[in-house]
């Protein structure tokens, strides 16, 4: 299979995905507010297809909150299908991840942003013989999610997003956001803006996006995992900015989609340039993870995604999220319950299940690649 092919690659894809996104919307009223397993706990059916091969003891891993609700839901099927495993997978950040990986404290790293050509280097000394690479798994978008009374459809666009982050749109009448909002009733009132206070590649992602939609108005480091803009009130983890949110009037935070929904947050539809504002769903973010390239080599699988598309119903702020391990390397003991839970996660089965946690599974084409990766781990 040539992943070169964009244009197969991309048709293949928004099929498998544009399905993905319908199955999702028949998930979007769970009533669970924890952040957590959203599925109320429930183990799903797709567990009776694990193949545990021969898994066993803890596996441990850290690294992204945006997809801590994904794993969790891998995490509990598995446990479920293979006895005697247990998989530890710590929501600390990606940044967070990534250095617990290049220490070898953890099996894998889940990351919003692909490694840098530095944090690869370092990988070298854990993985011996081999690196750190990318496995794309999980995909979704971030949603900008917001408190205000009176509000339900709140349109704003790369500008205005990138100004209110950056402090410099303070009021929520501001000029600005009442031309995207005819008719809304805004209050005269501050806003309570809320970031990230750890290293994370949701941040990462939302400066990417910033700096390519909105490049005037957002002139800070796209690379940067820590906040980089002034202002603003800091909280840890998607978890600990969705409960910000959650409880203040007039506040305005970034998470994936599934805090949103667990948490009964409104979302911002944001306005690209296409016909209509497009609302935070997978189905819309799907169709932008669709166009997106491989960038990686060899067994690297980073992709690289189009945050400035204007194409109808395309969410562009999206992240995809990778499971970071070695491609040669990995501890012995542990390398079973690896290859096996990544299989897992990866295969037909993990991907479908996705969709109960308001995520993306991968385009078709990427996933098959993934597959054929993650049993030559070694």
């Amino acid at each position: 299979m040539k992943l070169s092919r964009n244009n197969g690659l991309r048709a293949s894809a928004i099929g498998a995905l544009v399905v993905s996104g319908a199955l999702v919307l028949s998930a979007c009223g769970s009533d669970d507010n924890t952040g957590t397993t959203p599925n109320g706990g429930k183990t799903s059916a797709a567990a009776s297809n694990i193949k545990c091969e021969d898994a066993k003891g803890q596996l441990l891993a850290a690294g992204s909150s945006a997809q801590k609700n994904a794993v969790d839901l891998w995490v509990k099927n598995f446990q479920a299908a293979c006895s005697g495993v247990e998989v530890n997978y710590q929501s600390i950040g990606s940044g967070g991840g990534i250095t617990k990986f290049n220490q070898g404290q953890v099996a894998f790293a889940g990351s919003d942003s692909a490694l840098k050509e530095e944090e690869v280097a370092a990988s070298q000394k854990i993985c011996k013989g081999g690196k750190g690479i990318n496995l794309p798994m999980v995909g979704g978008p971030i949603a900008i999610g917001y408190k205000l009374d009176g509000v339900d459809n709140l349109v704003l666009d790369a500008s205005t997003i990138a100004k209110i982050f950056d402090t410099k749109i303070t009021k929520w009448n501001d000029p600005a956001i009442a031309k995207l909002n005819p008719g809304a009733k805004l209050p005269d009132s501050n806003i309570q803006a809320f970031h990230r206070s750890d290293e994370s590649g949701t941040t990462q992602n939302l400066g990417k996006y910033l700096s390519t939609a909105a490049a005037a108005d957002w002139k800070h480091d796209p690379k940067a995992k820590s906040w980089p803009a002034p202002g603003g009130q800091a909280a840890n983890g998607s978890s600990g900015v969705a409960a910000a949110v959650k409880d203040a009037e007039g506040s305005i935070g970034y998470f994936e989609l599934s805090y949103a929904t667990a948490n009964k947050i409104s979302t911002v539809s944001v306005n690209t340039g296409a016909a209509a504002p497009v609302a935070a769903t997978t189905e819309n973010a799907s169709k932008a993870i669709a166009a997106a390239k491989v960038k990686g080599t060899g067994s690297d699988m980073a992709l690289s995604l189009d945050y400035a598309t204007k194409a109808e119903g395309a969410y562009p702020l999206v992240l995809v999220t990778y499971e970071i391990a070695c491609d040669k390397g990995n501890k012995a003991e542990t390398l079973p319950t690896l290859k096996a839970f990544l299989n897992y996660a990866i295969s037909e089965e993990g991907q479908k299940v996705l969709a109960e946690a308001d995520y993306a599974p991968m385009p078709a084409e990427i996933a098959a690649k993934v597959r054929e990766i993650v049993p030559t781990l070694s």
